[in-house]
């Protein structure tokens, strides 16, 4: 194999798969990349047989042919140059790396030992903006559960019924659902349950413009961006009905700028305890005061004025718990729905967006 390509172009390509390579891999060959070069174009392949990405970069071919190197190597190489052309150039398994007046020779082990693509077979096939995949996984991603006992809720389950896309997390004290109508046949009605690494890796690739075409078969799902395809298999199991933790009514309810909100709760929450990092919200007509205390720190109170002529409600929470969601919503207002001290709160952008958290007890 002998290619020449810029060194930009060649890091790009790099930085999109490398994500995957673990680092204490079941196998050698999983650390690398695989480097694959014809018609113009060279491809470059990582996985962790649970994950695969597949990148795509124009490049010049002077002979065709295949490599795997390794992957974080490869990258800080690159990485490193100065700008200009790169060519890479094999023996067996040997790559002569130039660029400028740098020669890096780097050892890689044969491309025919590299795990073949996944086969799809028997695919529902879904064309998603790209923008709206993008803010439904900000809304949700920070919700998924770590507790691996409970491997169903390590990831986002993804619903195309009824002409929408659903995307929910939840960790079993606070739940994200976003929703958002898309036009598929109603043949194509699937739900799977995408695990959170997969999920990162493809909020990563995600940008704003342009479609994802997401196809699906019943163990394993890919998306394909164009010049970058992941491949991932799904999460096998009975998804929790979200549907029931969320509750139907509600006796209160305020709206608030969100950035204002996220803002008085990040000050007031530098005095919560380190332990459980609570904040309270005590209403009262026309106000909101946010409070915390430690016992070894001090206490906080910030008011905030708020269009409201309910009851008097003090109602606490995480304070971390809070601001993901004010985090991920930025700009733009919020509502907040409540019943009582206890029960859960929801919280609400536009018809997009809902977040149900569970009030801390003291």
């Amino acid at each position: 194999m002998k290619i020449a390509l810029a060194k930009q172009v060649l890091l790009d390509g790099l930085n999109k798969v490398v994500g995957v390579v673990s680092t204490r891999p079941s196998m050698p060959i999983l650390s690398n990349v695989q480097l694959r070069a014809s018609s113009g174009e060279l491809s470059l392949t990582t996985t962790n047989m649970e994950l695969t990405i597949q990148a795509k970069v124009p490049c010049g071919v002077e002979a065709e042919g295949a490599i795997t190197l390794p992957a974080k190597k490869l990258q800080s190489i690159i990485r490193e140059m100065r700008d200009g052309e790169v060519t890479i150039q094999t023996n067996g398994t040997v790559a002569t790396i130039t660029c400028n007046r740098a020669v890096f020779k780097l050892h890689g082990l044969a491309a025919d030992e590299f795990p073949g693509m996944p086969v799809f077979k028997e695919v529902r096939e879904f064309k998603v903006p790209q923008a709206m995949l993008n803010r439904g996984l900000r809304y949700t991603e920070f919700a998924i559960s770590n507790d691996g006992t409970r491997y169903v809720l390590n990831g986002i389950y993804t619903c195309f019924q009824d002409g929408k896309l659903t995307l929910v997390a939840t960790d079993g004290r606070r739940l994200a659902l976003f929703e958002n109508e898309l036009e598929f046949p109603e043949s194509q009605n699937v739900c799977i349950d995408i695990p959170s690494r997969a999920v990162a890796e493809i909020h990563r690739l995600l940008g704003e413009a342009g479609e994802v075409i997401v196809r699906v078969t019943s163990n394993q799902a890919s998306f394909d961006f164009g010049d970058t395809l992941l491949i991932t298999k799904l999460i096998d199991g009975n998804y929790p009905n979200y549907r029931q933790v969320i509750p139907s009514r509600y006796n209160e309810r305020i709206v608030l700028p969100a950035q204002d909100l996220n803002e008085t709760v990040r000050r007031v929450s530098l005095l919560a305890s380190e332990k459980v990092n609570t904040v309270r919200f005590r209403l009262a007509p026309g106000t909101m005061e946010v409070l915390s205390s430690a016992a070894d720190l001090g206490e906080a109170n910030e008011e905030m004025p708020i269009d409201y002529n309910g009851r008097e409600l003090t109602i606490s929470f995480n304070a971390d718990f809070i601001l993901a969601p004010l985090k991920a919503v930025g700009e733009g207002e919020v509502a907040m729905d409540l019943i009582d001290s206890s029960s859960p709160c929801v919280m609400r952008v536009a018809d997009e967006f809902l977040y149900v958290l569970m009030p801390m007890h003291s």
